[in-house]
């Protein structure tokens, strides 16, 4: 962009702001939009990061910031540091900025926060694909904000978190870090999590901005082949709900490309939606090395500098993780003509606004920099635990039980195996500081206690006698572990066999960032153990504990399987626990798959929100039926709904209310999830035959009964229509509540295609026994603008 080219537009700041701003030297200027990563050091915690030349070597600390600092980057998350020993250090290099620096500004501090503050002695909560699970906004956001309140604590201004990301390829290695396949599903849970960390005076940041989970063949950083009504209906819903419901104040651009244009340089997404349609007004960061991977990578800037003005115009305001292109890369541009200073400008102002709504520009931040940082601070304690049991706990998934479980009373010998049985680093995620950081300090302590699941098992059952077996690694080809594994077994009442993934960086693991799939069988040989248990006769109770669904149907329908199936998408620090109290029948289990489980992994790319024609047919020999639906999940117990109804008729853009019966069927007390589903029965493009409009967990005792009211606004059917205009179109709506989204769900309206048939799996919980409803949407065709509501609320009466 050169000096006759248009001036962007100017953020609505204060006259402070704009005051600092009109002091500043370039030098200065373009100091506050980057970041310097103090200690990354050799170790591989970002893409390529080795062999990105940054600002992060060489000079002291004072030289260095000579003119100033945007952000510190992973002040804590980096290396195994003592929290308040590292606040102090923080403390006084804050107040050094403010003392030394001509302009006094303090930096802003970012950490990684997915499952939970990444950072040395920090509680690790569970993965977002559980917090899926759960169907629980109101517990991701308790979760939240006590990870919030901990970054607040330390120094820390912004967390890299939530991703929505919506899951459309399984074979994809950051399935762990999303959460779920249905786009209003993650943007309800993604929101309530933003809103838990704002709460707490921590800026959340969205990621990644958009189409990064739809790459091709579910490969990290590959392009994106999608249309623009798929990345309108499928990938934008949840980045839209987190910015208007929840106030978000930062995003992530994406590294992937949208039809040959890098996320990092599309104005179109970071500037003309995101900024002009949504009316956010915070800053876009780039992600790490995003913005010289315009150069690198996508080779549509000739050097880093040209890359910078790329991403500036776009609408990207904060180069991280340092100043790869954003320093003298584009200065030498802006001073030779080439690019306009107005470009950063735009950037600085809308950094320093976002440091002044921190409070970093307050007399108050320079006084509490006095008053000195905490001398300790406990981020591990029984309120963390807490959250985090009652978090796995209601994430883990039946998938099948033949009545082996609950494990209750004498259950004699128990022998626990498998790779992940009693391995405290299999219930994390990628990025929990044990599996991000320490896999590169293994003689330091992991920080936190980390009871294996075979520990809490051994603590929670009331059994003779254990014995402990691995079996088999989650990697690799060596057997040699199996005849133990299977004399175990055979000398037992029960085996407890525990297998999975064990999340890493970049090939070191089997899941996580940069650790994609070709295969959706389990790793290594872990199949053949499970087989080679299974068929000594002793009941089977498999625990899959994964990042990724896997195709497991062989363990759930085959004629040979174990006895029964539990699925626990890294479950986090207190998992173990929650698997032994589920085990046990101390806790009833109510999670649901937020990822459809596929039977084999050539159905990939899949998702329920797919139109007739992605169903099985009879013009194709393949059959895209997964193993167990989107949705699904047992119980303890059985639920029934009853006396569905629904408003008959509705404005466009107006909201009904639907209506319905759920009763607990047996003996012990338990959690529904109930699910509103609908379908639009004649549109004006295709559309799925199934869509999720509402969910609502519901507690019931015994025979107990509650009425579940939806108000579902008409703008959750809303789509992107010919004109890819958003919008609400009159018509037939169908309705109904069942346990998944395979339950028995329309009426082909297509002559000659018979009623859709029930998913195999959904028979193992029975009829839901509720019908569907019809209602009409009348009136006119409804543009969909930002403002319209897109929530559906749900009350709960009982008695």
């Amino acid at each position: 962009m050169t000096d006759n080219a248009p001036l962007p537009a100017w953020p609505h700041v204060s006259d402070r702001v704009r005051d600092l701003h009109a002091q500043m030297t370039l030098e200065e200027k373009l100091a506050q939009i980057v970041g310097y990563w103090l200690d990354r050091g050799g170790d591989v915690v970002a893409p390529m990061a080795n062999e990105m030349s940054s600002n992060v070597s060489g000079g002291r600390l004072s030289e260095i910031t000579a003119h100033g600092l945007g952000h510190y980057t992973r002040v804590y998350g980096t290396r195994p540091v003592e929290p308040a020993e590292r606040a102090a250090w923080l403390w006084a290099e804050q107040k050094r900025l403010v003392e030394e620096t001509r302009l006094g500004i303090p930096a802003l501090v970012h950490e990684e926060c997915l499952t939970g503050l990444a950072t040395w002695e920090a509680a690790t909560f569970p993965t977002p694909l559980a917090w899926g699970a759960t169907f629980d906004p109101d517990a991701v956001e308790e979760m939240a904000g006590m990870i919030g309140a901990d970054m607040h604590a330390l120094g820390i201004h912004q967390g890299l978190a939530p991703v929505l990301d919506v899951i459309r390829d399984a074979r994809w290695g950051r399935c762990e870090e999303a959460i779920g396949e249905d786009p209003y599903l993650v943007g309800t849970v993604g929101t309530a999590y933003v809103r838990g960390l704002q709460s707490a005076g921590v800026h959340a940041t969205l990621k990644h901005f958009v189409g990064y989970s739809g790459s091709r063949a579910g490969r990290n950083h590959a392009p994106l082949s999608a249309g623009p009504r798929e990345i309108a209906d499928i990938f934008l819903p949840p980045f839209e709900m987190a910015v208007l419901d929840g106030g978000v104040r930062s995003v992530m651009a994406s590294y992937n490309d949208i039809d040959g244009v890098p996320q990092h340089a599309s104005v179109d997404h970071l500037t003309t939606l995101l900024r002009e349609t949504w009316g956010f007004d915070g800053v876009v960061v780039a992600d790490y090395f995003g913005v010289a991977f315009l150069a690198v990578m996508h080779a549509i800037a000739a050097d880093r500098g040209r890359a910078a003005a790329y991403a500036l115009e776009a609408g990207v305001d904060i180069e991280l993780p340092s100043g790869d292109a954003y320093l003298e890369p584009l200065a030498a541009l802006i001073r030779s003509g080439e690019v306009s200073e107005s470009l950063v400008d735009r950037a600085v102002l809308r950094a320093l606004k976002q440091k002044e709504e921190l409070g970093l520009l307050d007399d108050s931040f320079a006084a509490a920099l006095e008053a000195g940082a905490p001398e300790s601070i406990d981020l591990d304690s029984p309120a963390h635990r807490s959250v985090a049991r009652r978090l796995a706990e209601e994430s883990v998934v039946l998938l099948s039980n033949d009545g082996v479980l609950p494990l209750a009373g004498d259950v004699g010998k128990v022998a626990i195996i498998g790779p992940n049985a009693d391995r405290s680093e299999a219930l994390m995620g990628c990025y929990s500081f044990v599996n991000h950081v320490m896999v590169s300090y293994p003689d330091k302590p992991l920080g936190i206690e980390l009871p294996t699941i075979a520990e809490a098992i051994q603590a929670e059952l009331g059994a003779t006698s254990y014995e402990v077996v691995a079996g088999c690694d989650v990697e690799g080809t060596d057997r040699s572990g199996f005849p133990a594994a299977v004399a175990a077994a055979e000398d037992a009442d029960v085996a407890v066999v525990v297998v999975g993934d064990q999340a890493g960086l970049f090939g070191r693991g089997t899941v996580g960032e940069g650790n994609d799939s070709e295969s959706l069988e389990l790793p290594g040989v872990q199949r053949e153990l499970v087989s080679a248990i299974v068929a000594t006769g002793t009941p089977v109770v498999l625990v899959t504990v994964t990042g990724r669904p896997y195709a497991i149907g062989w363990a759930l329908d085959g004629e040979t399987r174990p006895a029964a199936v539990l699925q626990a998408f890294f479950p986090g620090e207190e998992g173990g626990a929650a698997l032994a109290r589920i085990i046990s029948g101390a806790v009833n289990p109510s999670g649901r798959l937020p990822v459809s489980l596929p039977r084999v992994s050539g159905t990939q790319p899949y998702s329920y929100l797919q139109p007739l024609l992605g169903g099985p047919s009879e013009v194709t020999s393949t059959d895209p039926t997964p193993a167990r639906p989107f949705g699904f999940g047992l119980s303890y117990t059985t639920f029934g709904y009853s006396g569905l109804s629904a408003d008959r008729t509705v404005e466009a853009g107006g909201t009904f209310g639907v209506e319905v019966t759920v009763t607990n069927l047996g003996d012990v007390a338990g959690v529904d999830v109930v699910q509103l589903y609908g379908r639009d029965l004649l549109a004006s493009v295709v559309r799925p035959v199934t869509q999720l409009l509402g969910y609502q967990r519901v507690a019931l005792e015994p025979g107990e009964s509650a009425v579940v009211r939806f108000g579902v606004p008409t703008t959750r059917l809303a789509f992107a229509d010919r004109k890819l205009d958003r919008v609400v179109e009159p018509g037939e709506i169908e309705v109904w509540v069942a346990a998944s989204a395979g339950e028995k769900v329309a009426t082909a309206v297509a002559e000659g295609i018979a009623e859709l048939s029930d998913v195999e799996a959904a028979s193992a919980a029975g009829e839901s026994g509720t019908d569907k409803a019809l209602l009409t949407i009348i009136g006119d065709v409804h543009r969909v603008s930002p403002a319209d509501q897109r929530i559906t609320r749900a009350t709960v009466s009982r008695g």
